[in-house]
């Protein structure tokens, strides 16, 4: 049977077809590791008689599963193996080994798992403060600390002073509470399978034989904590480790969240007979582009030496513009992309505005609202992701199920009603020894001897409230009768006004409005009625299933603006990359960061330039300001030392400064470009 490997370049070939041990694919920026993990898992699947069931596929994202998953099915003779596959991300592989082995970790089946929102109302509670800077480092720190599979007695026993022994004191606390909510958080889901793993050596073997052969995508993106679970799963049993690991150390950018370019490193330490493959022809950019990205990177000291080369010919002059400051930077960039839309006759959707950091937005949105450019946001917070919204969201997914507990915890505290932290863990460790949800507990025989009636009687009431709002959602048959009432029993507006100032409170009380008008206008069958009337449970799981699948819908046609962060994986064919100062990219970096050199610090903002760089396919605008607003105050700013790295200045002439586009010599350019394509 012929290798299903239909226009792969010989490195590719080769990656496809090793099947010898363990394989690290060094992929460069464009060099086509989608198609390689593809098609090694059809060729698993259609030459090495695998079992579809017993291959999987890890990456970092829910989206990159998803187009994975259709990829491979349309390369297999039967579409339906596809279906058999583990392809997934690292955290949805944690929930279905937690979920099939709850028992072994002393989980109840239904265990919740707690989102960002009500693990930081908790560790607000746990460190009984309100500073959001401070609650937030604190979950930084722990986050790290899980990723790092470090435990609260040696965080605490390490711990560099006060403030981080503090920090340790709340993690061992924390950790505590999340077992007796019997819930657990984000990284918990990687986490705890390790620990399971390390611990019973049949759970391990088990999921062995289920995992036959285990592909990584991103390798250079995982933490210390995703490499142990990879290494848990691919040895033992006595055989050859089976797996490919597909990741390029260039573009290693998330060393802020523990991500780790060491695990690069360590796999030739850990497997001596890996077999290491490069894939250095770039198919998305243009020569230009890819020597200098080539020429930035070359400053890192390398793992791998590798350098990108495409067959996409020499193509435009990468321009690097200054400005005066960043409005007229702002400005220039809207003027400029309009004009070269238009001498492209391209779409809006060709072109991205790449910055790093979210502060570097607003400036650039007014010029393009000004100039009438369409554009979206990379990683804007949706509409259901506010906290108000969660709030209401929280009630109906309660009276929808009862069971689930991080609702039942979000709606009893908020607003307060004299539920506390203790009381919650009480409630928490019964429910857990008697294996039922937090509602179910309250009512359950024996939890008066846990907890006293001043503490049940605000419990006992607030489900008594719950249940009395399931059965009018029963009654009326739909959820738009039901919003009202709930609305005034639990005088949510009131809580806002206390809780926040009075413009904040009012912003946050029209969101509400907002939405419990839709979900009325949804459960009462739209504006004309033409479509059923919903339940409850239904406009639920609407809600939840929009957030869920966020981003999957087509394309608009308009300026992508992003975060050089959120725009990995992503290619555009024309680039704006703004803001290329030293401060803002190199970043001038954080003292607490967990970088430990400002040298490697350096390395990581110059992977990231080199990831700006080779998002671009066709041309390059690069813009830099000589002064920036900061506080209110003008700044001087300095060009990137990343600049100078992309020795633009060696071959072909390129303009340090541009020409400020004015309306006039717009004008007059437009009019000489109608007149030449009316000539032609």
């Amino acid at each position: 049977m012929s290798t299903p490997s239909f226009g792969l370049n010989a490195p590719q070939r080769e990656a496809v077809k090793y099947m010898d041990g363990p394989c690290l694919v060094l992929a460069g920026a464009g060099s086509g590791k989608t198609r390689v993990i593809t098609q090694k898992i059809a060729n698993l699947i259609e030459e090495y008689g695998y079992e579809s069931k017993h291959i999987a596929a890890l990456t970092f994202t829910n989206k990159a599963a998803a187009e994975m998953q259709e990829r491979i099915a349309k390369l297999l003779k039967d579409p339906k193996q596809a279906k058999h596959l583990t392809v997934s991300t690292f955290h949805s592989l944690g929930v279905q080994i937690l979920r099939r082995e709850a028992k072994e970790l002393g989980l109840k089946d239904r265990f919740s798992i707690m989102d960002s929102d009500d693990c930081f109302s908790l560790v607000q509670d746990l460190a009984v403060t309100t500073d959001k800077q401070v609650i937030r480092r604190i979950q930084t720190a722990m986050s790290l600390w899980k990723n790092g599979l470090v435990d609260p007695d040696t965080a605490l026993k390490n711990a560099a002073d006060e403030d981080e022994a503090q920090a340790a004191r709340i993690y061992r606390n924390y950790v505590a509470t999340l077992a007796a909510y019997q819930a657990v958080d984000f990284d918990d889901l990687i986490r705890l399978p390790v620990e399971l793993f390390r611990q019973k050596e049949e759970v391990r073997d088990k999921w062995q034989r289920k995992l036959r052969y285990l592909l990584v995508d991103e390798y250079q993106d995982t933490n210390t904590c995703q490499y142990e679970l990879v290494k848990l799963l691919v040895t033992g049993l006595g055989k050859k480790p089976m797996f490919t690991a597909v990741g390029d150390d260039d573009q290693a950018i998330y060393a802020w969240r523990g991500a780790t370019i060491e695990n690069l490193k360590q796999l030739q330490v850990d497997f001596p007979d890996l077999k290491v493959i490069k894939l250095e022809q770039n198919y998305r950019s243009t020569t230009r582009i890819l020597q200098a990205a080539n020429a930035v990177i070359s400053n890192n000291p390398k793992l791998f030496e590798k350098q990108l080369w495409s067959e996409h010919g020499l193509g435009d002059p990468i321009k690097v513009m200054a400005m005066q400051d960043d409005d007229q930077e702002a400005e220039q960039v809207a003027i400029m992309l309009s004009a070269h839309r238009f001498e492209r006759r391209a779409k809006f959707s060709d072109y991205a505005i790449l910055y790093r950091g979210n502060h570097q937005a607003r400036v650039i949105e007014q010029a393009l609202r000004k100039e009438r450019i369409p554009y979206t946001i990379s990683g804007g917070q949706s509409f259901f992701d506010r906290a108000e919204i969660k709030d209401i969201i929280s009630y109906l997914r309660l009276i929808a199920n009862q069971d689930d507990d991080p609702a039942f915890i979000r709606a009893v505290t908020t607003p307060k009603r004299g539920v506390g932290q203790a009381t919650l863990e009480a409630l928490g460790a019964f429910a857990g020894q008697w294996q039922c949800s937090l509602f179910e507990a309250v009512f359950k025989g024996g939890i008066e001897a846990k907890l006293n009636e001043r503490q049940l009687n605000p419990l006992r009431d607030f489900c008594n409230f719950i249940n009395g709002l399931e059965a009018h959602a029963h009654r009326e048959g739909h959820a738009a009768s039901l919003l009202d009432d709930m609305m005034k029993e639990i005088n949510y507006e009131a809580y806002l006004y206390d809780a926040f100032d009075d413009r904040q409170a009012q912003s946050k009380w029209q969101n509400v409005i907002d939405f419990t008008t839709w979900l009325k206008e949804k459960g009462s069958g739209g504006k004309e009625g033409t479509d059923a009337e919903k339940s409850l449970l239904d406009l639920t799981q609407m809600v939840a299933l929009m957030t869920m699948l966020e981003g999957r819908d087509e394309e608009p046609d308009a300026v992508r603006m992003s975060t050089l962060h959120a725009s990995k994986g992503l290619e555009y064919p024309h680039v704006f990359l703004v803001g290329v100062e030293e401060g803002i990219l190199p970043h001038k970096g954080d003292p607490d960061a967990p970088i430990a050199t400002l040298g490697a610090r350096i390395e990581e903002e110059r992977r990231l330039m080199y990831v700006g760089i080779t998002r671009a396919q066709r041309s390059l605008h690069i813009t830099w300001c000589k002064k920036r607003k900061r506080a209110r105050e003008s700044v001087n700013c300095d060009v990137s030392r990343f600049i100078k790295e992309m020795k633009l200045d060696e071959g072909d002439a390129v303009p340090k400064e541009e020409e400020v586009l004015t309306p006039q010599n717009r004008l007059a350019n437009l009019k000489a470009l109608l007149q030449k394509t009316k000539a032609a």
